[in-house]
């Protein structure tokens, strides 16, 4: 098995458009420059031979030698500190914002290149360049060429990069870009690699040191018209920039992760594609960015989820779709990838789009009851066609199995969760019926909510464990059934929910205060150790809802990213990352111990 870095090793840059990881060694790892989903030009994260940018003093990772980084607050500029025995040097990374972007500006017109600028802080460092781009997730190995007045511009099928140096005198290989270099204390070098389409417009030519100074500006200008004003404010603002890093800026959507294929468990085939947008997570995603008072992103994503979804008809309405709405995400294996440490497949696309879930709809509807006041007392005629539209679908649907919140791969199953939204797509529309027209149905739609709610009491209480279990007739615990009261479907001081907590917490939890999703679940599962904290604070008790969040929130790497899961054994992080879910579940989490009563 390949040794690399571990997952919790990378830092996360963004532009809003596309998203770059870097390690501690200073190796850009994973950079797909067109769009988060797009192929990658940097991939060594899911092989050694898929291309990386590295920029570190010689012999990193060696003795005497020590890492320090932090980002710049506020923002996704990382900064990172090299201790030598020969001195100390920074090197800052971002991907660039475009020249004068400001607030919500940020990303809709990113240039596409990745900024590193070199700071010598103490003696004289020597300094490894090692440029070795593969676009087309590592399939291509482009030609590259000097050009006049410096830096190497590298071409192979769609994908042009330029290297750019100033002080450099950068030489093309073969197949790469090597350089060493050394940095006195107060010297300070700029380079930047420029992302271009070969039959499109060319590469950006940027100035790196201003470009940063920009960037930085834009970044801090954008947190500054937003506000939180409720418990571990940090925190909360660190999980909210990161949402903004996750969010595609020209449409709005939010990708559940920066990644493809990184393991649930290391040498497993559970490796799926995250680059995409969830509508599962769009409730959640909806009321996090309320709660750190971010409207815009709230109403962009909105008007995202209308668009993509269409006209409803009777196919089930897929749970994730492309950044700009595309619908068929069909799924591939690159088999040329060897995994992130061996793990296998390397899938792009994601064939979930094609399951039936239906919870999918009441993630909906939630969310635009909490954006009810928002929209209006009469909504526009688009979004009273979706309403009345995924209303009526669940109305003559809920009674049919389906693959459940976790997307199984299997059987499909009457899952309790997507039962309980299915109740809540009936409940809220009830509710928002005086906004719907003449079309909308309140009694009838009344009439099948309360059936649901009676079939899910009745089917998804287990009597003998004494818990609602993860689907009906199973005798399997789910963290998924701390989503009831979350939802105001029950609250949790009733006598089954505390039953149900007290079973899950014992069964499912762990020494750590993580919880994993099933009892055969090899990990903890952040978003659900979150919802935890949110139901210890419903059910009063509140000093040790804190305890455990404090925590689950220990778990974030050197600078504040959460991945999707954690090893139970090792501490490490495990999925793809940084995981859009697990940061939502902390601002929720919060907000829930600064307002108990919230939502």
């Amino acid at each position: 098995m390949q040794q690399q870095p571990a997952i919790s090793d990378y830092g996360f840059l963004s532009d809003s458009r596309s998203g770059a990881l870097v390690g501690r060694d200073g190796s850009i790892d994973w950079w797909c420059p067109h769009r988060f989903d797009g192929a990658s030009v940097f991939g060594r994260l899911l092989d050694p031979a898929a291309g990386h940018f590295q920029v570190a003093p010689v012999g990193v990772g060696g003795p005497g030698h020590r890492v320090e980084r932090a980002y710049r607050p506020d923002t996704l500029v990382l900064r990172t500190v090299h201790h030598t025995p020969q001195g100390s040097v920074a090197v800052t990374d971002a991907l660039a914002a475009e020249t004068g972007a400001r607030a919500h500006e940020l990303g809709v017109n990113s240039p596409a290149v990745l900024i590193r600028v070199v700071e010598g802080l103490s003696g004289r460092v020597r300094m490894a360049l090692d440029f070795v781009p593969r676009p087309e997730y590592g399939l291509l190995t482009p030609y590259l060429h000097e050009q006049p007045g410096g830096g190497v511009v590298a071409r192979a099928g769609p994908a042009v990069l330029v290297l750019r140096a100033a002080d450099l005198p950068l030489r093309a290989g073969r197949d790469r870009v090597t350089h060493e270099f050394e940095v006195s204390a107060g010297q300070v070098l700029g380079m930047d690699v420029a992302f271009g389409e070969t039959y499109g417009d060319p590469p950006a030519r940027l100035e790196p040191v201003v470009a940063l100074a920009e960037t930085t500006q834009a970044w801090e200008a954008y947190r500054e018209t937003h506000g939180y004003s409720g418990r571990y404010p940090e925190l909360v603002r660190h999980s909210t920039t990161v949402l903004t890093g996750l969010t595609y800026a020209r449409s709005g959507a939010v990708a559940a992760a920066l990644t493809t294929s990184l393991p649930e468990r290391i040498g497993g085939d559970r490796n799926y594609d995250y680059r995409y947008s969830w509508l599962r997570d769009f409730s959640m995603t909806m009321r996090a960015l309320w709660v750190a008072a971010c409207p815009t992103e709230a109403s962009r994503l909105f008007a995202w989820v209308a668009r993509s979804i269409g006209r409803i008809g009777d196919d089930p309405v897929p749970v994730l779709f492309g950044l700009e709405g595309e619908r068929d995400l069909s799924e591939h294996h690159c088999t040329h990838l060897r995994g992130y440490a061996d793990s296998r497949p390397v899938r792009i696309g994601n064939d979930a789009w094609r399951q039936r879930q239906l919870d999918v709809p009441g993630e909906v509807i939630s969310a635009v009851y909490r954006l009810r006041d928002y929209l209006g007392a009469t909504f526009d005629t688009e979004l009273r066609e979706m309403v009345l539209g995924l209303t009526e679908q669940v109305a003559s649907t809920w009674h049919l199995p389906d693959r459940g919140m976790w997307e199984t791969r299997d059987t499909e199953r009457h899952y309790l969760s997507s039962k309980v939204l299915c109740w809540v797509t009936m409940d809220r529309a009830v509710r928002l019926a005086d906004r719907l027209g003449t079309q909308a149905d309140p009694r009838r739609w009344a009439r099948v909510r309360d059936e649901i709610r009676e079939v899910v009491l009745r089917e998804g209480w287990n009597e003998r464990i004494g818990a609602f279990t993860g689907a009906f007739g199973s005798p399997e615990l789910d963290a998924s059934a701390l989503f009831l009261p979350v939802a105001h479907f029950l609250p949790a001081t009733d006598p089954r929910m505390r039953s149900t907590i007290a079973m899950v917490e014992r069964e499912l939890g762990t020494e750590s205060g993580l919880l994993r999703r099933w009892t055969t679940d090899p990990a903890g599962f952040l978003l659900c150790s979150f919802w935890l904290v949110e139901c210890l604070v419903m059910t009063g008790e509140q000093r040790r809802a804190q305890e455990l969040f404090e925590r689950v929130v220990g778990n974030a790497n050197d600078v504040g990213l959460f991945s999707e899961q954690i090893d139970l054994t090792t501490g490490a992080q495990l999925g793809n990352t940084p995981q859009a879910l697990s940061h939502i579940g902390l601002i929720n989490a919060a907000w829930r111990l600064t307002e108990p009563d919230s939502f």
